[in-house]
């Protein structure tokens, strides 16, 4: 048997959290307490699959010092973006 939703949810939410750079924490881990729950499977799939990348790629896609993978993109793009509303509000 899989992994329930449930777990799944939980293992991204943690593998988010505890990236090994502590920049990709805090960029992943907030973006997945608020988004986790709400992405659609499609979402999910992609979300995990970029959970699989390394912190550096991550964040090179992120600040915009390379272009990332297209069928990571608009996940990246979503990520960023909230990010950057974050940190204007000073969270």
């Amino acid at each position: 048997m899989g992994e329930t939703a449930e777990a799944r949810l939980k293992r991204m939410a943690m593998r988010s959290w505890r990236r090994g750079t502590k920049e990709m924490d805090l960029v992943l881990g907030p973006f997945a307490d608020a988004h986790l729950a709400g992405l659609s499977e499609a979402d999910l799939l992609t979300y995990d699959a970029l959970l699989a990348e390394n912190d550096q790629d991550l964040m090179a896609w992120i600040l915009g010092q390379s272009a990332p993978p297209a069928d990571l993109a608009g996940m990246l793009e979503r990520i960023t973006a909230f990010a950057q509303t974050r940190l204007k509000a000073g969270i």
